[in-house]
């Protein structure tokens, strides 16, 4: 089937002089008022969305963020920490929307915890619904680090990165998609990507975000956070949960029909 729409890349100069790349999708006929604003993974480029935008794009505004490091984006010496991150999704949004509209805002994974602090920093003004992919959310019970991971970068990055992206799916994907990956996930120094990690912050943190949200949020899942889905919606029961039982981490490209259908979906029914 035709897509009503292309992919086409924009930039922004943050307040501390670093250039985002953007991409942007706008559809030949609006459905929804509100723009979906998409945040990729820990070390990942924007165009790992590419087909949620395609998707969606028809009938819907999508963007879709490299942060800083990441993707096409500069890579500074500087703002590897979630304070940053945060403000440089609200500059995003200011630079993207206008003064009225509203968003849906998707955190995959890292992505989902920097849409939270953001949340947390710049309020739900803008915010018409939150969707939080595979990431935990501070419920009970934590899900188990992985032990040994910055060793095993420090040692072998490369080839713990290639270890990390082929785990990234659950589907085959092709051998040229996973070394694409790959090398752009080494982009940033080494030092830098492993200061992305909000370790100083206690899982409370993110807990009471979302327990105290106001607007519409989805947490779409794998099975190792069903456990966490649970303990939300029985603290937050207005809370929309999917577990993608046979997916891996990204959901949204190994479950690209049934994903981009529930995200429509979700986004349609707001009140933007």
């Amino acid at each position: 089937m035709a897509h009503q729409s292309t992919i086409k890349s924009d930039a922004l100069l943050t307040t501390d002089g670093v250039r985002l790349n953007l991409l942007q999708a706008a559809p030949a006929v609006h459905v929804s008022k509100a723009v979906v604003v998409l945040i990729p993974g820990w070390c990942m480029p924007a165009t790992i969305w590419r087909e949620t935008m395609l998707a969606l794009a028809p009938g819907r505004e999508v963007i879709a963020i490299d942060p800083r490091g990441q993707g096409d984006s500069d890579i500074p010496e500087h703002g590897y920490h979630i304070d940053q991150r945060a403000d440089d999704i609200a500059q995003c949004i200011a630079h993207c929307i206008g003064p009225r509209a509203r968003i849906v805002l998707v955190g995959w994974s890292l992505g989902a915890l920097e849409a939270l602090h953001y949340v947390r920093r710049h309020g739900e003004a803008k915010l018409a619904g939150l969707v939080l992919v595979d990431s935990s959310v501070g419920e009970d019970p934590p899900v188990p680090a992985a032990q040994g991971f910055r060793d095993e970068l420090r040692a072998d990055r490369r080839g713990t990165m290639e270890r990390f992206v082929r785990a990234m799916f659950h589907s085959t994907r092709p051998e040229a998609q996973i070394a694409h990956l790959a090398a752009l996930s080494l982009r940033m120094p080494l030092e830098a990507s492993l200061a992305l990690f909000p370790t100083h912050l206690p899982r409370e943190h993110w807990r009471g975000i979302t327990r105290t949200l106001r607007a519409p949020l989805l947490y779409a899942v794998t099975p190792q956070f069903a456990a966490q889905a649970d303990n939300l919606k029985k603290a937050r029961p207005a809370t929309r949960v999917e577990i993608f039982a046979g997916a891996g981490h990204a959901l949204f490209v190994d479950e690209p029909d049934n994903f981009n259908r529930l995200l429509a979906g979700f986004v349609d029914r707001l009140k933007a």
